[in-house]
């Protein structure tokens, strides 16, 4: 059993953790708002998925700065980086590597020699993801689940912290592949850009018609920010909170006794497990930012919709009806009342 001296050490290192973390987020987001103007939800969004370690999917036109946003966020972060721009001539093998034939040059044997995929870094930028088949697009797959990719039946684990922060344009553009669902359950977040203000446009105008340039300096490091998601898991969430999601998750599921009449004639699939774990993390990561050391229901509701939006596959009575994800599950969220006490 623990004395009291031991705890009380531990109960200050953890309040110099918490109090670092919230002086890295602040920082970081400090750096970024150097380059980035308005967008505060989604930028949100991108640093709870790299506190709780996992991947975001960034929805926007073209145009909304989705490419510059990551890659200034992977400058603050001190990690390496690594961008790949999809196409619909991408192979699975420029991704994650591929082993070639050399020849030592003193006794003439050939061997197979690996050379590493840009797959091999700590942030991934997947560029218009959407641009390229399905078939070059699953080569992910094991990388985001698993940490490590396979090739000719080698097995590499990839470096710590691993991050796949991919942009989308919407699936109504010309030359646009759809994402397999296996691949899309693997995104933490599918975060919307929505176009700015006309004031935050002026201000874009200003910032990137003169002649200074922006000058982003890393804040972290690797090694703090794998400590940052160890922290993240040890906020304490209430049963009671903790029941609410996974009811709210299996309520989208079309099959389940609780889903209300509207999931039923809309929603083909529903969210799986896997929803409610990243609601319960990401709404970790959410407390913690905001100087909290427990989850609220608030901190639930704001995260529900971008996890689950991109969970739940509608059927053809949602495509003729004009009716989106969104829309359900906001009025989902709305028929479910918040447990007792929250």
């Amino acid at each position: 059993m623990a004395t009291l001296a031991e705890l009380n050490l531990d109960s200050v290192e953890l309040k110099r953790r918490v109090e670092r973390f919230q002086s890295v987020r602040d920082a970081i987001l400090a750096q970024v708002r150097q380059v980035i103007v308005g967008q505060d939800e989604v930028l949100d969004q991108i640093l709870t998925a790299l506190f709780v370690g996992g991947h975001c999917l960034i929805t926007g036109l073209p145009g909304t700065a989705k490419t510059l946003m990551v890659r200034t966020i992977a400058q603050t972060l001190g990690l390496i980086f690594r961008r790949i721009q999809f196409t619909p001539d991408l192979m699975p093998s420029d991704i994650t590597g591929t082993d070639i034939i050399e020849e030592d040059p003193t006794t003439g044997h050939r061997r197979w020699t690996f050379v590493p995929g840009p797959i091999f870094g700590n942030i991934v930028l997947a560029d218009e993801i959407n641009r390229t088949p399905p078939k070059t697009q699953a080569a992910l797959l094991e990388a985001m689940q698993e940490l490590s990719c396979t090739v000719r039946g080698n097995h590499y684990q990839l470096p710590t912290p691993f991050f796949v922060l991919a942009t989308q344009n919407p699936i109504e553009l010309e030359g646009t592949y759809p994402l397999p669902e296996a691949q899309l359950d693997r995104f933490l977040f599918n975060t919307v850009l929505d176009y700015l203000s006309a004031d935050h446009e002026i201000k874009v105008v200003d910032l990137t018609t003169a002649t200074r340039v922006a000058q982003v300096e890393a804040v972290t490091n690797a090694e703090e920010i794998l400590d940052f998601q160890q922290l993240v898991r040890m906020v304490p969430i209430a049963e009671t909170l903790a029941r609410y999601v996974v009811d709210l998750v299996r309520a989208t599921r079309h099959q389940s006794g609780t889903a209300p009449d509207f999931i039923k004639k809309y929603v083909n699939y529903g969210a799986s497990v896997r929803a409610a774990q990243f609601i319960v993390l990401s709404s970790k990561a959410r407390a913690l930012a905001r100087r909290r050391y427990h989850v609220t229901y608030d901190d639930i509701t704001s995260l529900a919709i971008p996890v689950l939006r991109h969970r739940i596959l509608l059927n053809f009575h949602a495509e003729s009806d004009r009716i989106d994800s969104d829309q359900l599950l906001h009025r989902l969220l709305e028929t479910m009342p918040p447990p007792s006490g929250a």
